[in-house]
């Protein structure tokens, strides 16, 4: 039976392929019709003569995706059970209990409740033990297992036993909800009449959590600046940076346009709402890692010189991708034009265009050409947004990051809990203690950490190259700096004793006040926050800024 089913699908196959190789053939594209023939005939030897049973439906799935492989990275075939994914990377919605949730062990545990969403309602703390799902042991279930069983349609019920941290055990049915993650997750005040944004992505509906951020700011007391903090925003729907940019500047603005493969593709977006602060002084926070629409909303609001931005350089994405409905619930995301904003710069860095060529390269500078804003600053394409004023990334350090990525930071954050189970803290001035860090030296003095510090891995690479240069003589030095250099964990733990501290705090105040609580934690040594109060507190530098510096490419 199978064989008959691999047999009519290597047909079908034949036909479809037949079919085009006449299309291709009557446009004079031998080639095309010529490599489609070569797949078919090495479907069907795939299908019919490979040592083992092969899935004719997986082969062409991996076919399908391999047709794009050779592309930007952001053209991909979705297959059907790729949809939902798709579905909550582009609205930030699904059907669920609304908890992040981390393997330890043979169990799965809360890693965060979402505030507010039927997971927190029904008591679910970070630390909690999933030990059953609707009457399953849930004992060695992996963390795909345990996410497939807590989501599903919202109304439906899921009945969860959880062990909390203090050993006590409760079973509760949670009725699952349409869970929106946060675009907005952050809006409060810096300083006096400051205000704060932090927007993380451009989910459908990102515009109305912002809308509704700023007006709950002006509801609450006298808006004279507000900071946008786009770091780390990996961007998403166009539209919703079009209607984020319309609160900002005058109705029928052109903010962005784009322009595909032919002439008459090009398409020109405009604000169409009146602005609710359009005067208002703005600083825009960026990093590397702010792209797309996020790099729209900076970008223009530079072009149109109606911001200051700080940080550093941003990615520098300026492709623009659509989708096409494929049938049978899958679809292609392809790249369609380039975004232009307000100067006529596109700031797409890595080129492309001959990709299948194997040749991707980033823009070069005898490729760079320059722009004007609005008020005739100098800005540049080629390479993402520059900002006005540049500082430097302030990065955790290699081994905080490897001690939180091993689950070392929530372990001891689940200890810490249980020893303090009714503490309560000030979000913004919390900090563990010597006594407490002291602790956690003695927590991690069995634990293996597979960390290596720069220096070391240099100096394995010294030797190295010294080896194959025969520098013989070398090999007692080497050996001495060995020794010398010291970067066991218990040493790391000192060397790196802020960052840890610093990782520490923020899983404990993520328990007390939420991802929001966590941001407003770290705001007050927030560098580049501390540079915007500077800039917004001089409105004579900031209109300098804004009218006469130079936008250079250092």
């Amino acid at each position: 039976m199978k064989k008959n089913r691999t047999r009519r699908l290597v047909t079908a196959a034949a036909v479809v392929a037949a079919a085009a190789v006449t299309i291709f053939a009557a446009r004079n594209d031998f080639g095309l019709g010529r490599n489609m023939e070569i797949t078919v005939n090495m479907m069907r030897e795939l299908s019919l003569n490979y040592v083992d049973p092969v899935d004719p439906d997986k082969l062409m799935e991996g076919a399908a995706a391999g047709m794009v492989s050779d592309l930007d990275p952001y053209t991909e075939f979705i297959p059907e059970k790729g949809m939902k994914d798709f579905e909550l990377l582009t609205t930030g919605k699904y059907g669920g209990i609304g908890a992040l949730i981390r393997q330890k062990e043979d169990y799965v545990r809360i890693a965060q409740p979402y505030e507010g969403s039927p997971a927190d309602r029904a008591g679910l703390r970070i630390g909690d033990k999933i030990l059953a799902i609707d009457g399953k042991d849930a004992h060695g279930f992996t963390s795909e297992q345990v996410s497939n069983g807590l989501k599903g349609e919202p109304g439906s019920k899921v009945r969860v036993t959880v062990e909390h941290l203090d050993g006590s055990q409760v079973t509760c049915t949670i009725r699952r909800e349409r869970i929106a993650i946060p675009g907005v997750p952050y809006a409060g005040w810096v300083a006096d009449g400051i205000g704060y944004i932090r927007h993380s992505d451009f989910t459908e509906g990102c515009y109305e959590e912002m809308r509704a951020a700023i007006e709950r700011l002006r509801s609450e007391g006298d808006l004279k600046g507000l900071v946008l903090d786009y770091r780390s925003n990996g961007g998403g729907i166009m539209q919703e940076a079009v209607k984020i940019l319309g609160m900002f500047v005058p109705k029928g603005t052109e903010v962005v346009s784009t322009k595909g493969r032919s002439e008459d593709s090009k398409q020109v977006f405009r604000t169409e709402t009146e602005p609710i602060l359009p005067d208002l002084p703005l600083v825009v926070l960026i990093n590397a890692n702010t792209a797309s629409a996020a790099e729209i909303v900076s970008g223009a609001l530079q072009d149109l010189d109606r911001a200051v931005l700080i940080g550093q350089r941003s990615f520098g994405k300026g492709l623009v991708q659509s989708t096409r409905p494929l049938g049978y619930n899958t679809m292609l995301k392809l790249t369609t034009a380039k975004y232009y904003i307000p100067s006529g710069r596109c700031i797409q860095a890595i080129d492309y265009s001959h990709s299948q060529e194997g040749n991707v390269r980033t823009v070069p500078d005898s490729l760079i050409s320059e722009f004007s804003t609005r008020a005739g600053r100098k800005v540049y394409d080629g390479g993402g947004i520059m900002p006005d004023i540049r500082t430097e990334p302030e990065y955790i350090s290699r081994f905080a990051a490897t001690l939180y990525a091993m689950g070392f930071i929530e372990d001891f954050g689940d200890e810490y809990t249980r020893r303090n189970p009714c503490q309560k803290i000030d979000i913004r001035t919390f900090s563990i203690t010597d006594s407490d860090y002291a602790d956690f030296e003695a927590f991690m003095k069995d634990k293996k950490v597979p960390y290596e510090s720069d220096t070391r891995r240099a100096l394995k690479t010294l030797k190295k190259a010294a080896e194959e240069d025969r520098f013989a003589d070398l090999k007692v030095q080497f050996e001495k700096l060995e020794q010398e250099l010291k970067d066991d964990t218990q040493t790391n733990l000192e060397t790196y004793r802020e960052q840890v501290m610093q990782t520490i705090n923020n899983d404990i105040v993520l328990r007390h006040g939420y991802q929001a609580g966590v941001i407003e934690h770290t705001l007050p040594t927030d560098a580049d926050v501390k540079r915007a109060l500077e800039i917004l507190g001089n409105p004579a530098e900031y209109a300098r800024i804004t009218s006469e510096q130079d936008t250079s490419r250092k």
